[in-house]
């Protein structure tokens, strides 16, 4: 109860309804209610001033107009830098694994210092640097106290220009790889899941696992890694999210010094890829105790669309929410068939899809499956109820301020701001959306997405016992 009152209490001051509350509250009983709703009206109000400071701006470096996203905060004497490539992820592989593979050879110093020199200059002086990609884009980070930036960002000027391109670092991380890959012969999620992608995307990057395989890492060349940093890892590439204790003036200084050591690249933009729609179940026995089920479906809603609003209530609802959505409701409290079972609707920039797993014992995983089916299939029928959609405006609305409260959030929710063609601030925005939906509109919006109902089942299993 607790809980619900206190997701009541900060939707109220999202929404600037504090005065008749507090009036109400200072003449009941209650009267720590006006107490907590002032103390909550002055954290939002500390976090709309923290987000005012949010800013994009653009960098001119050989010509080229870099976006800079950037946000002053002084609460600690800390610097933190992400240099983002656009279009350079693991939907660019041209061999399976090949830029998992190039994060990881930038994370092991440069050729100069070596691995473990690199290393040791960094923790000197408690600097992190770092290198990562994703499905569309590839990151390098830094962060580092105030005092230690600017020796911070000579070392990932030092990285950039000179990456640890050894056959000794190569073999070396090739070595880990298949390490990894060997465990995931074991681990029925990863393989139920990538089964799963195959299923809905065939004959796509996504199809192929980001990791790679065996024999694909071990066909990766010091060359093919060169290539990829070349092509990709350039001024067009390239966006720069920055925050902490310093100016914007400092910022765009620091950041042009580092982006002058970035050479040109074409920039490709990724292709889109449309999930395929086919009702299929595909199974694979292994030595196992439980049934993995990974499933999939179309999901026919852009990156940039305005119903972005109405996607997060419906995903809430059905999957999202874990206790109190519709499948947990349905398979595991009512029926019992599950151990676990979520769902959610993914939207990138190059694709989308509607996708959920669940975990069952061996003997209750074709039941299980057609219960999902029955759930989506009611759900999409008959929409979901005034309860449900209250429910879900007020957690999403009351849990706000708790997925904007630091810097890194703050940056991050930016960058996907600018990343997908909205302008910055626009998850407010569609917060003051969500709190308006009508039970009309979302019901109308869930039965206008028939493609979520054609499913595609991955279940990994163990092989079954018959009953005598």
């Amino acid at each position: 109860m607790k809980k619900i009152l206190f997701f009541i209490l900060v939707q109220e001051v999202l929404l600037g309804n504090t005065t008749t509350l507090v009036e109400k509250a200072s003449t009941s009983y209650h009267k720590t209610l006006a107490t907590a709703l002032k103390q909550m009206e002055e954290i939002v109000n500390t976090k709309k001033l923290l987000k005012e400071r949010t800013t994009l701006d653009y960098l001119d470096v050989n010509n080229i107009k870099i976006p800079l996203i950037f946000e002053e905060d002084k609460n600690l004497p800390i610097i933190s830098m992400q240099l983002i490539f656009k279009n350079s992820g693991s939907l660019t592989d041209t061999k399976d694994g090949l830029v998992k593979m190039t994060g990881k050879l930038l994370n092991e110093g440069t050729l100069k210092d070596g691995s473990t020199g690199f290393a040791t200059k960094l923790e000197s002086r408690a600097i992190g640097l770092s290198s990562a990609s994703g499905a569309e884009t590839f990151v390098m980070e830094l962060g580092a106290l105030k005092s230690e930036f600017s020796y911070g960002l000579e070392l990932f000027k030092e990285l950039l220009t000179d990456p640890n391109y050894s056959e000794e670092t190569l073999k070396k991380i090739k070595t880990q790889t298949i390490g990894q890959l060997k465990g995931k012969e074991s681990d029925f999620d990863y393989i139920s899941s990538l089964a799963m992608k195959k299923m809905i995307f065939p004959n796509t990057p996504l199809a192929k696992p980001s990791l790679g395989t065996v024999e694909s890492v071990e066909s990766i060349t010091l060359d093919d890694i060169k290539k990829h940093v070349k092509e990709h890892l350039g001024l067009e590439n390239a966006i720069v999210v920055m925050g902490g204790d310093l100016t914007l003036v400092e910022a765009k200084k620091m950041a042009k010094g580092l982006l002058s050591g970035l050479k040109n690249v074409k920039s490709v933009d990724i292709k889109t890829m449309k999930a395929l729609g086919k009702e299929q179940v595909k199974e694979q026995i292994v030595k196992s105790e439980q049934a993995y089920v990974y499933f999939g479906s179309p999901l026919d809603i852009k990156y940039d669309s305005k119903e972005r609003h109405l996607t997060q209530v419906a995903s809430f609802v059905l999957g999202s929410s874990g206790f109190g959505s519709r499948l947990m409701e349905e398979i595991r409290v009512k029926k019992g068939l599950v151990y676990s079972v979520y769902s959610r609707f993914k939207i990138n920039k190059s694709h989308s899809y509607f996708s959920g797993y669940l975990q069952t014992k061996i003997e209750s995983g074709d039941e299980a499956v057609k219960s999902v089916k029955e759930v989506v299939e009611l759900f999409l029928e008959k929409g979901i109820t005034q309860e449900e959609l209250t429910s879900a405006q007020q957690f999403l609305l009351g849990s706000e301020p708790l997925r904007n409260e630091t810097l890194s959030q703050r940056l991050g929710r930016a960058f996907q701001e600018y990343y997908t063609n909205r302008p910055l601030g626009a998850s407010v925005e569609i917060l003051k959306k969500i709190e308006t939906i009508t039970l009309d509109e979302i019901n109308a919006f869930i039965k206008s997405h028939k493609e979520i109902a054609q499913l595609s089942f991955s279940v990994v299993t163990g092989e079954k016992v018959e009953k005598k």
